[in-house]
């Protein structure tokens, strides 16, 4: 009489449980972690008032502090200045608020809070994509403040209600399109101090070499060549466009296309270097 054996049982790898035991995220599902990531985000953000420093006081003390110092030499008064300056400090207050996202990302990966991420059955790219949706909260905030100084110290937009928005719409969407260079920075950056280092060194140059303070043609001719085609500049003439006429000019299409090249390098850079984090 033959007897029967079992098979021999093989040992089971602990990576294996895992995977097993992973389940697959659908995209109603990965959405609404993403905008709980967002809500995470923003409560970080209320819990911590120095995060608001660059958002709130920032739009107020540079529009101030440019309008007042240099509207008479450049424009010969304040009120003949302001609608240069204006658009140029939406510009530069937008871009230079979009540099936190990758010092935020920074410490968060320091401090080992995406090691929890990872211990979470959720969507691996909703701790990323929900801080970038949060930001959008703060760029609106830093423009209207922006322009409502702006108001308030004599400041008319010739291009009404919807020629202001639209301004404020392309400013969001460039320093949202920005952030993910600053995000990719943040990822292989060994700490927040050099996040923001570099950061400043890359942003500093643009907003400054810019035709965001001063008039293009009152620069020597090197520099005014480098302004010319200085993404920001382009960003800054569209917004005045945009706010002081009206007018949707070639400029809006210059300042999306090279928010569509920022993207198209930086987020697969952001996310790869991301992933090797998760």
């Amino acid at each position: 009489m033959s007897t029967l054996t079992a098979p021999a049982r093989q040992p089971v790898r602990a990576a294996d449980r895992v995977a097993s035991a992973r389940r697959h995220v659908s995209l109603s599902e990965t959405l609404s972690q993403t905008m709980m990531m967002a809500w995470r985000a923003l409560k970080k953000m209320v819990r911590n008032p120095e995060q608001f420093v660059d958002v709130a006081l920032q739009p107020i003390l540079f529009t101030a502090m440019f309008a007042y110092v240099f509207g008479g030499a450049i424009s010969g008064d304040v009120g003949s200045y302001l609608p240069l300056i204006i658009p140029g400090i939406l510009a530069q207050t937008v871009l230079t608020t979009c540099m936190a996202t990758g010092t935020q990302l920074r410490e968060d990966l320091t401090k080992g809070v995406f090691d929890r991420f990872k211990s979470l059955p959720i969507a691996r790219i909703a701790p990323l994509a929900g801080p970038m949706i949060a930001d959008l909260v703060r760029y609106t905030i830093a423009s209207a403040l922006t322009f409502g100084m702006g108001i308030l110290m004599g400041y008319r937009p010739g291009g009404g209600v919807f020629g202001t928005l639209g301004a404020i719409v392309l400013s969001i969407v460039t320093g949202w399109s920005l952030a993910w260079a600053f995000t990719w920075v943040g990822t292989i950056a060994r700490s927040a101090q050099a996040v923001q280092g570099i950061s400043m060194m890359i942003m500093f140059p643009l907003t400054f070499l810019s035709n965001a303070f001063v008039p293009v043609d009152t620069l020597p001719s090197w520099l005014a060549a480098f302004v010319r085609v200085n993404p920001v500049s382009h960003l800054v003439t569209a917004s005045r466009d945009l706010a002081n006429t009206g007018v949707v000019s070639g400029e809006v299409a210059w300042t999306l296309l090279a928010c569509l090249v920022c993207v198209a390098v930086f987020a697969p850079l952001a996310v790869r270097s991301y992933k090797r984090h998760i």
